[in-house]
């Protein structure tokens, strides 16, 4: 018997190694070849991608501001606290009357077992977004017009997941993650205690939770972004919304009338209505209106697992009827092999970004500059919040950049994002703060929401 057992043992433990060797090596991450400037602009340099059975985890540990620390502006700008002591601010909007209204929100409970409930629960408390949502719209008032809040107060609160915020008419809107809803509304308004008039339902929760919504011209309807519920619809098409699963042109009419997931929609408050406006988007968060054209742009989270270098995220014009690729394609027609079943007959079809921003930078943020008063260099373009990374290595994103415009509306050719706001990483990697929301103020200062400091950062010119 013993002459059995030894070549026995040995051949277990041969298994073994050979069994922690392919752990290994399946598991090691990935690591970029190119640079982020490289992958970003009009012509990003694309790569082969590498696909990843497990992902790379390369979060920044959230560790706050410590000693009086605070971001790094470019050259010829300034920047101070406008509003501290918030509870993980994520959005912004600017009332017209110049208060400032931040969402105190963050994702709802999320029923995910398993190892990916075990891998994204471990992930969102290491980035600092593991604690309750608030729910909560907070007011902030400057009234000595020197820079900083010197007024706070609730205007809304029991919400669920808040994100975009928006005035139209005698009304504010607000997206949560599970529905669009409305409260009347007065101009100096500082606690509005009326009861949420619901306008449309949402697909709540998921990967993406956070909703946006913005005004569309002509002041009739609102652009209400949703995210996608996965990473490349893995929990399949269905979970997505009958887009996704569509075939026939009249499944594809009904469809449109329907709200699903990664997707912008139209909706029409006054008959509580919407359409399908654009989808293919991954997660489409940051919304606005570029003010030459009168245009819907966005920036856009792409999807995970595929190297460190690939794909890129974007900003991009969003016009009535695109289709952006998710989750077949991307960057106008790349296909994804992972998906099945595939939809060669949509890859014609799928739009190609205007600008990239680098690969796994995590555009949340969009807003034009039009209003703002930084200086020539930040005259004409688009000013974005990157979140960051965590799904790359090296990091990427952690900063606020500008996206130079020309005349004609678009970013020129050979235009490469401008930093605007740095140092959110500090010497050992760790996130001090990450940048969300931006927008411009009303003396012309550009705002940025930082959901780790729990800050609101201001930005102006020196």
């Amino acid at each position: 018997m013993r002459k059995y057992l030894r070549p026995i043992l040995f051949a277990l433990v041969g298994l073994i190694l050979l069994l922690f060797v392919v752990w290994w090596w399946v598991s090691r991450p990935d690591v970029a070849r190119y640079s982020v400037e490289d992958v970003s602009g009009r012509v990003p340099q694309l790569s082969e991608v590498r696909p990843q059975v497990f992902p790379t985890m390369n979060v920044a540990p959230a560790v706050g501001w410590a000693g009086g620390a605070k971001p790094t502006p470019a050259k010829g700008l300034k920047v101070q606290a406008f509003a501290d002591g918030l509870d993980h601010p994520r959005w912004l909007y600017r009332l017209p009357n110049g208060d400032v209204l931040v969402a105190e929100s963050n994702s709802p409970p999320r029923d995910v077992g398993g190892i990916t409930g075990m891998v994204m629960g471990s992930l969102m408390k290491k980035a600092g977004a593991a604690g309750p949502s608030a729910n909560r719209i907070t007011l902030l008032r400057d009234t000595d017009n020197d820079g900083v809040a010197d007024q706070k107060s609730v205007l809304l609160s029991g919400l669920n997941s808040p994100h975009g915020m928006v005035v139209m008419g005698d009304w504010i809107y607000v997206a949560n993650t599970d529905a669009l809803v409305r409260f009347p509304y007065k101009p100096g308004d500082t606690k509005i205690t009326a009861k949420a008039e619901k306008i449309v339902d949402l697909p709540g929760g998921g990967n993406h939770w956070a909703r946006n919504v913005i005004a569309a011209p002509g002041g009739k309807s609102l652009y209400v972004s949703i995210g996608s519920a996965s990473n490349i619809a893995e929990n399949g098409l269905e979970a997505e919304g009958a887009a996704y699963t569509a075939r026939t042109s009249a499944e594809q009419t009904r469809a449109s009338r329907q709200i699903g997931r990664a997707m912008i929609v139209e909706v029409f408050p006054d008959t509580k209505r919407s359409n399908l406006f654009a989808w293919g988007l991954r997660n489409a968060n940051g919304m606005a209106i570029e003010p030459a054209t009168q245009t819907l742009w966005a920036v856009v989270n792409e999807r995970d697992m595929l190297g460190s270098d690939m794909p890129p995220d974007y900003l991009a014009r969003i016009d009535l009827g695109s289709f952006f690729g998710w989750p077949w394609n991307y960057w106008g027609g790349y296909v994804d092999k992972r998906v099945n079943p595939g939809r060669p007959d949509l890859r014609e079809y799928t739009k190609r970004p205007e600008f990239s921003l680098g690969p796994h930078t995590a555009p949340l943020g969009l807003t034009f500059a039009n209003e703002a008063k930084l200086g020539g260099p930040f005259a004409n373009g688009a000013f974005i919040g990157l979140h960051g990374s965590w799904n790359r290595k090296p990091l990427s994103g952690y900063k606020v950049v500008f996206v130079p415009f020309g005349p004609d509306g678009f970013p020129p050719r050979g235009t490469k994002p401008v930093d605007v706001l740095t140092g959110f990483l500090d010497k050992e990697d760790q996130a001090q703060g990450r940048p969300v929301a931006v927008i411009v103020d009303a003396s012309g200062g550009l705002l940025v929401a930082d959901d780790v400091g729990n800050v609101i950062w201001r930005v102006s010119a020196q």
